[in-house]
């Protein structure tokens, strides 16, 4: 398959976004029913809905690509491993921050090739926030849809650090693992925004432990590239989609300013084994 242009897609993908965003703030706006799933994580008739949006958009968009979504049940890995190009989707990334009602979820759609995210679009549905980046393009953040779209970059590191980190997912060993960094602050954030807001220049690390799924960094990583950073595991190696059977993350680190060796201020070798 020749590769194409991907920036081609940027703007349908927003616009796609845009609609999963409606469908799922018709759902916000009701009482609504929280299903557990066979890993017990929750799923709204939110959730189900973007999914449908998003997926018509993209077989419309781009025929015969597959696609692979969290409300979707994945193609076999014997048929996977062929894929050169296909979308990667989250519809409502960051579901506990939904049913809690605080604003902070996302819609998610990456595109992969060759194993990288080359095109990603997150969309903050409450706030209207959306970020977008596609290789060789740069990223930008758009705050509302009447917004000017301005193009976005991380900082560089010095003085006190921010760090972000899950508003769902806590625990002693990131606690201490962070002690490392020496003086900093942290603030929580729900879904991928925490990606978005170190390529916007506020935030300069963010690290996950414990699982996450492909379609849950997927665009985010494309966007905090873009704008210059790295999403890498805990031995400083590039995340890279659609390798193996799994589609479950290694832990990771998501940073802004590269010329730091953040995995080696973090991580002890026996961290990363």
């Amino acid at each position: 398959m020749t590769a194409a242009p991907c920036d081609r897609w940027l703007d349908p993908v927003c616009a796609i976004a845009q609609r999963a965003a409606e469908a799922i703030l018709t759902v916000y706006s009701q009482d609504f029913e929280v299903i557990c799933k066979d890993d017990n994580s929750p799923v709204t008739a939110a959730d189900l809905a973007a999914q449908r949006v998003i997926e018509e958009g993209l077989r419309e968009l781009a025929p015969g690509v597959p696609v692979i979504s969290e409300e979707a049940l994945a193609a076999p890995w014997s048929e996977r491993r062929t894929w050169r190009r296909y979308w990667l989707v989250d519809p409502l990334d960051g579901t506990r921050e939904f049913v809690k009602r605080n604003g902070e979820f996302s819609v998610n759609i990456a595109l992969i090739e060759d194993h990288r995210p080359v095109l990603g679009v997150v969309l903050a549905p409450v706030t209207g926030d959306l970020y977008a980046a596609a290789r060789a393009c740069g990223a930008w953040r758009q705050s509302s849809p009447t917004a000017e779209r301005v193009a976005i970059h991380v900082r560089p590191a010095g003085g006190l650090l921010r760090v972000t980190g899950s508003r769902s997912h806590t625990g002693v060993r990131a606690a201490t693992l962070l002690d490392r960094l020496g003086e900093h602050e942290t603030f929580a954030l729900g879904s991928s925004l925490k990606f978005c807001v170190i390529a916007r220049g506020d935030a300069d690390i963010y690290l996950r432990l414990g699982a996450t799924s492909e379609w849950d960094t997927a665009a985010a990583q494309c966007v905090l590239e873009e704008a210059g950073g790295a999403v890498l595991d805990l031995a400083g190696r590039p995340f890279r989609y659609n390798t193996r059977d799994s589609l479950i993350n290694p832990e990771f680190i998501a940073c802004g300013d590269t010329s730091i060796d953040w995995a080696g201020r973090l991580i002890d070798p026996e961290d990363a084994a």
